[in-house]
Formats: structure tokens, C-alpha cells, sequence
């Protein structure tokens, strides 16, 4: 029965979602969205973004398609999640399944997840956090190996996403996010990685790849830091 009716739970459950935390970002914390025409609505579309909070997912999907995918439920991202995050009981399994997360075993090294990855991005859209693990201090941490062999395997659209302010929201080992927050998310233009499907598909050119999307992530994070930086010394100015 839940296979079956999947496809409208899932569409009710996640836009209903990403409508209460567009409160959480949009209203209650102040969240700027750069570079949305960046994305597009292509199927074969990997978002790979830098990760700070469990909210990442849900940041990245609604500030790149809502509200959208009320018309378009196509555009709603799948979300590979950590088995001890998302699926600690039967509840929260369950929204997680109807979130379309892929669940992903603790230790990462998990080659049904990365097969199941590989089955549905062709015909969707797909945000990964290639560190990982969520960043303590923000910073945008080494990309590892397994979302470019995602690449190399399904040859996506590839759209690097910086995100600056969610360790703030919702740092690691809280559970209810903060508000009155600075929040901002940059959508890159797609990374140009077709120089390195000619190499073999190694380990070695997947973390190659990886790391050029990285090195994409951080130049946009690092304006982010800038652009926060500028905005607070006006602040300070106008009080002064």
C-alpha cells in the first residue's frame, strides 16, 4: 500500500514540509537566494553543495524550486540521508522515505545507496553534500570520492550551492532551530567537468572531479562570508 500511494504521499508530505520551513527561512530568519536561474528544471540535475545543518536539504530544494513544485512535483528533490539522523524510528522513517531521501548507511562506504543514486537521478533532480558531514565552524571541509563517481556514472547537469549562516540556525546537536538568523544560499553556474570523462573511471578521477566542484563551492562561499561581512559594517555604520 505505501508503494502505491507513494507517489501522492510523497508530493503532499514534502511540499507541505518545505512550506512550514519556508516560515523557518523566509519569515522568522532572514534568507537571501542568489543565482536561482543557475538551476533550471532539467531532469539529470545534481545540486552539490556545501553542508552545515539537517536542514541543508531542505534549504537547497526549496530555495531552488519552491514554490514550483506544487505544479512540477518532478522538481522535488531525492536527498541521500544518514541512517542514524533520519531513520531513528518508524515516524521519522517514514517522512524520510516521503522527503525521497535514500537512505544511507552510518560509515558511508554504502554501494546500494550509491547504486539506488545512480537508478533515479537520470530522471529527476538529486542534492548531495559531497564533505559528508556537516561543517562545525562553516567552513566548506574536502569533498569525498562517492558523489563524483555519481558523476562519472550518470553524467549530470552539475550546479555547485554554497550555503553561509545555517551552522548558526541549527548547529550540530540541536534540535529546533533558531530564528533571527542571516541566512544565504548562491547557486553556481553548472561545472564543466567533460574534460575528465575521458580519463578512467578511477577513484583517483572521481575525487578529481569532485574536487573541482568543490573548489567552485567554496569561491561562492567565500563571497557569501564577504557579502555578510559588507552588510553587517553597514548595519553598524547606520546605528553609528
Amino acid at each position: 500500500m505505501f508503494h502505491l500511494l507513494w507517489p501522492v504521499t510523497s508530493y503532499v508530505v514534502t511540499n507541505v514540509t518545505v512550506t512550514l520551513f519556508w516560515l523557518v527561512f523566509f519569515v522568522f530568519n532572514r534568507t537571501v537566494v542568489i543565482g536561482r536561474r543557475n538551476v533550471g528544471e532539467d531532469r539529470n540535475t545534481l545540486l552539490l553543495s556545501n553542508h552545515q545543518s539537517m536542514l541543508d536539504s531542505f534549504l537547497v530544494g526549496l530555495a531552488a524550486f519552491y514554490p514550483t513544485s506544487w505544479l512540477k512535483p518532478q522538481l522535488i528533490p531525492w536527498n541521500p540521508a544518514a541512517a542514524e539522523n533520519f531513520y531513528k524510528n518508524p515516524l521519522l522513517a517514514w517522512l524520510a522515505d516521503n522527503w525521497k531521501c535514500i537512505w544511507v548507511r552510518e560509515g558511508r562506504r554504502d554501494l546500494h545507496a550509491l547504486h539506488r543514486m545512480i537508478q533515479v537521478l537520470p530522471c529527476g533532480v538529486m542534492t548531495l553534500f559531497p564533505e559528508g558531514t556537516r561543517s562545525r565552524d562553516g567552513a566548506v571541509g574536502p569533498g569525498r570520492p562517492g558523489a563524483g563517481l555519481l558523476i562519472l556514472a550518470t553524467r549530470p547537469r552539475v550546479v555547485p550551492v554554497a550555503i553561509d549562516g545555517m551552522q548558526a540556525v541549527l548547529p550540530i546537536g540541536r534540535y529546533l532551530p533558531r530564528i533571527f538568523k542571516r541566512i544565504a544560499v548562491s547557486f553556481g553556474s553548472p561545472v564543466d567537468y567533460t574534460d575528465l570523462l575521458a580519463m578512467p573511471r578511477t577513484r583517483e578521477t572521481a575525487q578529481a572531479v569532485i574536487d573541482r566542484v568543490m573548489a567552485a563551492i567554496r569561491v561562492q562561499h567565500a563571497e557569501l562570508r564577504r557579502r555578510r561581512r559588507r552588510d553587517v559594517a553597514a548595519v553598524d555604520e547606520a546605528r553609528g
